[in-house]
């Protein structure tokens, strides 16, 4: 069953296009649907897991009636639309290298609204975390207790971030980078939740597993949402 703060939520959603939350956010250039924007970086394979946003997108369609696209969109951090991607996803398996242009531009964009969410694919760790003390240097991933609102938006996860795919035995942790009190930043480490969206015979999750992956995406997806919302109702 929808919560009742999603049933409020949608209309607000409806009601926000045409402010803040658009242009650009569709799956082709001027559609002003909603969506999740891919960031393309080089030095690893941002494009891993192709099938895993279109699912989540459906699913979030489907499960909570909040108007998304099909597609995913993708965005170079110096591309000149930035600000029309609210939501940006990043993952991959290697190394992450920003230029310092990207750098700056990823830490004006989250400080005026935008949103990152990044997922620890095997091999993710250490490269992210030094790109992102680059971005911000005078901000730490802080870990989120199993009591922050994005594990209980929508579907409860008492005891936090979901564990969907093994690495190295190590338990699943959210963290988050704070800006005027709105996590511009959610860090997914051991969970590799994305694997969990993808289609069901690249990673053979079982159909338990999946599902938790996909109610944790709907959780981040109405979180950022939600964030938006309320700066604009401000």
């Amino acid at each position: 069953m929808i919560r009742k703060s999603l049933i409020l939520l949608v209309p607000a959603v409806l009601l926000l296009n045409g402010t803040s939350l658009q242009p650009g956010l569709g799956s082709d250039p001027g559609d002003d649907t909603l969506t999740i924007t891919r960031v393309q970086y080089d030095g690893g394979d941002w494009y891993v897991g192709p099938a895993s946003l279109p699912n989540l997108l459906r699913e979030i369609r489907e499960r909570t009636g909040v108007p998304v696209a099909e597609r995913e969109r993708q965005v170079r951090l110096t591309d000149t639309n930035l600000q029309d991607h609210p939501f940006l996803f990043l993952t991959g398996h290697g190394d992450i290298r920003f230029s310092d242009e990207e750098v700056a531009a990823l830490r004006e964009h989250l400080l005026s609204g935008g949103f990152l969410h990044a997922d620890d694919c095997y091999g993710l760790d250490e490269a992210f975390r030094r790109e992102i003390q680059r971005v911000f240097p005078d901000k730490e991933l802080v870990p989120l207790p199993s009591d922050h609102p994005i594990y209980h938006i929508h579907y409860g996860f008492p005891d936090g971030l979901p564990k969907i795919h093994e690495h190295d035995g190590k338990p699943a942790q959210g963290y988050g980078i704070f800006h005027e009190g709105r996590m511009i930043v959610y860090y997914t480490y051991e969970s590799d939740v994305h694997d969990g969206w993808d289609d069901p015979e690249v990673h053979d999750n079982p159909p338990e597993v999946r599902e938790e992956a996909f109610r944790m995406g709907v959780n981040i997806f109405l979180y950022a949402l939600s964030q938006r919302a309320e700066a604009v109702g401000r």
